[in-house]
């Protein structure tokens, strides 16, 4: 990922849960030993500094290993290192040694930046980015802890002779028949993002073929970072960060002759806090998605915390019906829930109605079934008593849209506040939702056809209200579960 794409998200960047007839009390656990209000509890997250785009996610033998884009000297971009973590179900992670690190006077002396992992001849081999300037290298492992960088680097010394490229980047690399096949982040000069195709026997020696796909700059931007290429179903989908736009554009269609023909497009997260996803295969062999969650605070606001940047829960992908994108959180989620309060056949009536009076909490799992409707529907989130915080989940079934509303998250100036949502598919039936709530991060999802991720940073301690709500006439709930969630470090 770009330095200018780091800089640009960086404005974007508990007591007690209910009474079902007597109150059930939810206590919210601190992370190991962090009191900091905001540092979420189940998601993942190095101990303290800057994080940014997941990288060379692998399973091997039985254990998951998550690499991430880290800065170990603060809570700021730069000084890029590959950090690590390993883990059984890709909910709790245990921290590892730093597995890359720029060296000093060398290709890779200004950062080592994103890449993904593979195994080669039987050894771990991550192929990663150099700069600058930017070009692609290997290092290879025994034991996954420990890692050589190949003596040949770079393995690609720059972009194709006679070719005027923004950016050329993160690259993607996976097994065809015979071949091994590197997608790598690009864009044209004067044109839009890009995707360049390369091929080898080896990984030491490649030959590049052609783009695997050329965007336009009207539509989608100067650059495209982190690619990630893969067959879901009967399709092939082709996912690329829009570097200007801070968002992540998903493209299913066809792969021909080594060109991928996209058949249908959309973002994969409209909340405006998810980039960078990479993709693998898990010991079932279902996609797997991990996201980038920056920062909705300042820069100062960061460094003050000590810690900057969370990765999404990780998402399973399908192929749907009509060829766009499916994603739920994966199964292993269960496990962190704790206490559970559940109503069926809820009638919401209107905005100020009290029908969950007495429910707090920062750290929850929230599932909501609605009946289809014509009238608006809400989950109020880290509300105060007084009114003056409050995140709104909003679901519009007539106009089939979610979102969340941050516009009175926070009363600090130092937070950003908006309203962004997606359109969900809901297929004719009821309206199901699911609700994240991580401390500072929100997750959404609404019929596993659309997700919308934020980050919300509520200045008073007593922001801890839950609520439900609806306008423009009445709504039926027929099920609601809450569940507290434990901490992934307890």
């Amino acid at each position: 990922m770009s330095i200018e794409a780091a800089s640009s998200f960086q404005r974007l960047n508990r007591r007690e849960l209910l009474r079902t007839a007597a109150a059930l009390s939810f206590t919210p656990f601190l992370n190991a030993g962090n009191n900091d209000p905001h540092r979420p509890r189940y998601h993942f997250l190095p101990v303290q500094n800057w994080m940014n785009d997941p990288n060379g996610l692998i399973y091997w033998k039985g254990q998951y290993h998550l690499f991430y884009q880290y800065n170990p000297n603060g809570a700021f971009w730069g000084t890029m290192h590959w950090g690590h973590a390993v883990s059984p179900d890709m909910i709790h992670w245990k921290h590892l040694p730093i597995a890359l690190a720029p060296t000093p006077g060398g290709y890779d002396k200004d950062g080592v930046f994103s890449g993904c992992a593979v195994i080669w001849n039987g050894k771990p081999t991550i192929v990663y980015t150099a700069t600058l300037p930017e070009t692609q290298c290997l290092a290879t492992s025994e034991d996954m802890i420990t890692w050589k960088k190949y003596q040949g680097n770079p393995v690609i010394a720059g972009p194709p002779p006679g070719l005027k490229v923004a950016a050329f980047r993160d690259p993607c690399v996976w097994r065809e028949g015979e071949d091994w096949m590197m997608a790598i982040g690009s864009g044209i000069e004067g044109g839009g993002g890009a995707v360049l195709l390369y091929q080898s026997k080896e990984l030491t020696h490649w030959n590049y073929l052609h783009p695997l796909l050329l965007g336009e700059l009207a539509n989608d931007g100067p650059i495209w970072e982190c690619p990630s290429f893969f067959k879901l179903g009967g399709k092939h989908v082709l996912l690329v960060s829009l570097d200007k736009q801070s968002k992540v554009m998903w493209m299913t269609g066809s792969y021909k002759d080594r060109k991928f023909i996209p058949e249908k497009r959309g973002i994969l997260d409209e909340g405006g806090y998810y980039y960078a996803p990479q993709t693998m295969l898990d010991a079932a062999g279902r996609r797997v998605i991990f996201g980038w969650l920056p920062e909705g605070r300042t820069k100062e606001s960061q460094k003050d915390a000590g810690w900057c940047g969370v990765q999404a829960i990780p998402r399973i992908l399908t192929l749907r019906s009509d060829n766009s994108l499916g994603y739920a959180p994966i199964e292993g989620i269960t496990k962190l829930r704790g206490k559970l309060a559940t109503w069926r056949n809820i009638d919401v009536a209107g905005e100020t109605q009290k029908i969950l009076s007495g429910v707090h909490g920062d750290s929850l799992e929230i599932m909501v079934e609605l009946e289809p409707d014509a009238a608006e529907f809400g989950v109020r989130l880290r509300a105060s008593p007084d009114g003056a915080e409050e995140t709104l989940v909003i679901v519009d079934q007539p106009g089939k849209r979610v979102n969340i509303d941050r516009r009175k998250s926070s009363l600090s100036e130092t937070t950003d506040r908006d309203v962004k949502g997606s359109l969900f598919d809901d297929g004719g039936k009821a309206m199901r939702l699911r609700v994240l709530l991580d401390r500072s991060v929100v997750e959404v999802f609404a019929n596993d056809s659309a997700c919308v991720t934020s980050r919300i940073y509520p200045s008073k301690a007593d922001s801890l209200g839950f609520d439900l709500f609806a306008r423009g006439g009445g709504v039926r709930v027929k099920s609601l579960s809450v569940w507290e969630m434990r901490s992934i470090w307890s």
